[in-house]
């Protein structure tokens, strides 16, 4: 099939950031100009991805009329203030929160890696100025996260009272907790004024309740992109936590710590749900505390996009992401768009900085081609400084193709 470049030609471009490299903003534009040198009169239709990480946002407010609000809270180190977007949609009632904005890894520098040291608490308190707003639901997207702590630090920052195996109870006005404090947990309870001076034992939350927090009635959706359980080899600490700063030895004992939590949560199950090994425990967290869902990110910011109503009108679809590899196929953004491309019989390409093992299994889930924009001659360093124009002229190479 050889495609004719007129105006009539229509290109969607569906991308996800370029992590270490490119925002998703950045990615797009890459893309928007390599298109337009290889078929100028092309009609492009931009629908800004996301999966639950970095970017997720910005991605909402680019398809979803909404309003954006700034707060500070504490970043991934407790001390650090960061600044942190909360936006608002569907007429205010509902938040989209990104927990990389309060809590993640590119808000630290490399030497202050260690998710032994980091907490969530900033991403508790972005959710409770969103549920001071009013709003009936709020997203909360989990990708990129810096921590380890099961989400711990944000039951604490929502107004949780959180008991130690010594009988310490910390409120949000406590010492903030973090990785190294989750093995010490015993219970999490809604805070009550009483429970600073109550030293005997305090009754571990009904297996049976949604939730274990008081939620203020408002729904809670846990987007993210991977389907890990809390612990064990392919729990949190395990698949995460190294590429966080965790020695060896840090990796088994937030581990235990995890399974401890579990445990004397009582809630085993969830802790081997999908997903409850997000963002370090995040998604655990999230389901036992708040009684959240837990979605795929992407799948998620493409129905608030109309992405499969654009899907239709388009010849062709550019996707990516910085990186392709078996890891994509868990439900990251390129591989649900490859899907829907497959469902709805329509080309879909994607260009990422690196192909790693895997990759050739998007192929069956709908992706027409992929392209490296990378060459074996550039270091990482390079690649990293010329990815937007490396992106451009790969983009134009290959849509000259199909001209």
């Amino acid at each position: 099939m050889v495609w004719l470049c007129y105006s009539t030609m229509r290109i969607l471009i569906a991308t996800d950031k370029f992590k270490g490299s490119l925002t998703q903003k950045e990615a797009t534009q890459a893309i928007v100009d390599g298109v337009r040198r290889a078929c100028p009169e092309a009609d492009i239709d931009l629908c800004p991805l996301a999966d639950g990480g970095e970017g997720t946002v910005q991605a909402v407010l680019t398809s979803v009329a909404g309003t954006c609000k700034t707060f500070e809270v504490c970043g991934p180190l407790p001390g650090m203030k960061v600044s942190a977007p909360v936006a608002f949609i569907d007429n205010g009632r509902t938040a989209v929160i990104e927990l990389a904005s309060a809590s993640g890894l590119i808000l630290l520098d490399p030497c202050q890696y260690d998710p032994t040291r980091t907490t969530t608490f900033g991403t508790g308190e972005l959710l409770r100025h969103a549920a001071d707003t009013g709003v009936k639901k709020i997203i909360l997207g989990i990708g990129g996260s810096a921590t380890c702590d099961g989400g711990i630090g944000i039951a604490q920052a929502w107004g949780g009272a959180i008991r130690m195996i010594n009988g310490k109870i910390y409120s949000a006005n406590d010492r903030k907790l973090c990785g190294k404090d989750v093995g010490m947990v015993l219970s999490i309870q809604p805070y009550h004024p009483l429970y600073r001076n109550y030293q005997s034992s305090l009754a571990l939350p009904d297996p049976a309740s949604q939730a274990v927090l008081d939620t203020r009635g408002i729904e809670f959706v846990v987007a993210c992109d991977v389907g890990n359980p809390l612990y064990g080899p392919d729990g949190a600490a395990h698949i995460f936590a190294p590429q966080k700063g965790a020695t060896p030895d840090q990796v088994r004992l937030l581990d235990e710590a995890l399974r401890k939590l579990a445990d004397r949560l009582q809630r085993q199950d969830q802790a081997m749900a999908p997903g409850a090994g997000a963002a370090g425990g995040v998604g655990f967290g999230m389901m036992v505390l708040f009684g959240a869902s837990i979605v795929s990110g992407a799948e998620l910011i493409l129905g608030l996009s109309g992405f499969h109503r654009r899907l239709a009108k388009a010849d062709l679809v550019i996707t990516g992401e910085g990186k392709l590899d078996s890891q994509t196929l868990a439900g990251k953004a390129p591989a649900v768009v490859a899907r829907a491309c497959k469902q709805a019989a329509k080309r879909c390409i994607a260009f990422t900085g690196v192909i790693g093992n895997g990759a050739d299994r998007l192929l069956e889930e709908g992706l027409t081609s992929y392209f490296s924009i990378t060459d074996q001659s550039m270091n990482t360093d390079q690649a990293f400084r010329q990815a937007a124009s490396l992106l451009t002229d790969t983009v134009a190479r290959t849509l000259r193709l199909l001209v």
